[in-house]
């Protein structure tokens, strides 16, 4: 009979990595005669959801993910917890632990009986769920719900702009109604940006309870000006306080649950975030607006620097925690109006795959059928700043792709610093062109970038081949 196993993969972008992880485990699992169900949570929502009863007949779970999967559903069975990377690197690995017992029982944070789990099982657990991925999965489920916002937002202010730059000042001769329109609703959007980051990251620690919480932590930390370090504060705090609570008021009746929910949590919740974070806002405002000054003068004193940087960290691990750090700082500019960092970032994650793709088309020979197939998808990946499309041929010969990416990648970014172009939403690839300030410019950059590492990555495959 055979066995059967459940999985949940997930990504902050919800675009590539989320899917790639699925069809990962999907095909190990077919080679391995396994049977298996993915869910995937994109930024479209959950997909292919599973049941209650799939989970209870499935032998074990893979959780394939960084950012919030609901893992409380999975309470009891073997789990294996893991980055959405190593879905995509090692998906019969993965299924392997299951099959061979090597998985840790899952035990829901809530459950009073978890304290009665073997040595062996805790030291499991523990090496299954490291701190740093912990804090990084909790970090990226904000900056997953985040996102939709501010590339809304972003790119109706972007719109508004096309109208003329005070088109949106009523005092103004360049007014136009629509134009203010579209700034006033793009901005109700963006300033709901660190909020939202804020109420998911505690979402992601504390579940509901938390999410009230750190909505109200995002605000104080907007309004008061501590802006996104602010947000990423405010919402770890407001998570605890949650945890620590329902700590404090596990000895009330089970017949009150409903009231803490509703009331107790809540209002002790809003009322301690409030406290915590009044005297904290002035120090983290100036060191977040020290940061943006500092980021700022590099910029513009040393873009040769900044894009050596950016560029390699977004082609090094193309969407793992590099890639998002720099994406995540990007758009963290964006909110306090700095549309240039954000340039460089989107020209050094639009390049990779544009990479895969001239090489393909240029030294067409010494390229597989599929790997030509394949190529060809990239040119559509990369024009809409999905980077991922370069990561199967990059797993093929890391040593030989990664600095090759990377070299491309900062070329890329240093041209776009150069050229000073703007770019007001991070998203979107050459889909949001017309919006951006120096269109000319960027493409040029991106595709000075792109080509030289396609020639470079096809002479080293015509060094390859002839060996």
């Amino acid at each position: 009979m055979k066995k059967k196993i459940v999985a949940a993969t997930g990504c902050p972008t919800g675009i590539a990595h989320t899917f790639m992880a699925a069809e990962a485990l999907q095909k190990a699992a077919e080679k391995l005669g396994v049977e298996i169900k993915v869910e995937t949570h994109g930024q479209v929502g959950i997909q292919n959801a599973l049941t209650a009863q799939e989970i209870k007949e499935a032998d074990g779970v893979i959780i394939a993910a960084d950012k919030d999967v609901q893992a409380d559903r999975f309470h009891g069975k073997p789990l294996i917890d893991v980055s959405v990377a190593k879905g995509i690197k090692e998906p019969e690995h993965l299924i392997e632990q299951i099959l061979q017992g090597k998985a840790s029982v899952y035990y829901a944070a809530d459950y009073d009986g978890a304290k009665q789990e073997t040595d062996q099982e805790s030291t499991a657990k523990g090496n299954n769920s490291k701190w740093v991925h912990t804090v990084y999965k909790h970090l990226m489920n904000g900056v997953s719900h985040m996102l939709p916002f501010v590339v809304g937002g972003g790119v109706l202010i972007a719109i508004s702009f096309l109208f003329g730059i005070y088109s949106a000042d009523p005092d103004h001769e360049q007014y136009n109604e629509f134009a203010a329109l579209l700034k006033e609703v793009g901005g109700l959007g963006f300033s709901l940006m660190v909020p939202i980051l804020a109420a998911f990251i505690a979402e992601s620690i504390a579940k509901r309870p938390g999410m009230v919480v750190g909505f109200i932590g995002g605000l104080l930390a907007n309004q008061g000006g501590a802006g996104f370090l602010g947000g990423i504060l405010a919402g770890f705090i407001a998570g605890y306080i949650i945890i620590l609570l329902q700590k404090l008021l596990k000895g009330l009746p089970r017949s009150l649950d409903g009231l803490k929910s509703i009331f107790l949590y809540p209002v002790l919740g809003i009322f301690l975030i409030g406290i915590i974070m009044k005297p904290i806002i002035i120090p983290v405002t100036g060191l977040n607006e020290g940061l943006m000054d500092f980021l700022a003068s590099v910029q513009s004193t040393n873009p040769l620097l900044l894009g050596l940087i950016v560029g390699a960290m977004c082609g090094f691990d193309m969407g793992g925690p590099f890639n998002k750090a720099a994406y995540v700082t990007g758009t963290m500019l964006l909110a306090e109006g700095n549309l240039y960092f954000m340039a460089g970032v989107s020209a050094a994650c639009i390049a990779p795959p544009l990479i895969i793709a001239f090489a393909t088309v240029i030294f067409p020979k010494y390229f597989t059928k599929e790997e030509r197939n394949a190529g060809a998808v990239n040119f559509i990946l990369g024009s809409t700043h999905i980077t991922e499309g370069a990561i199967p041929f990059a797993a093929k010969n890391p040593i030989v792709v990664l600095p090759i990416i990377m070299l491309g990648s900062s070329i890329a970014a240093i041209l776009t610093y150069l050229f000073k172009v703007q770019v007001p939403a991070p998203h979107g690839g050459f889909l949001v062109l017309p919006v951006v300030t120096g269109a000319f410019q960027w493409v040029l950059a991106i595709l000075i970038g792109s080509l030289v590492g396609a020639f470079i990555y096809g002479f080293s495959r015509k060094k390859a081949a002839q060996k």
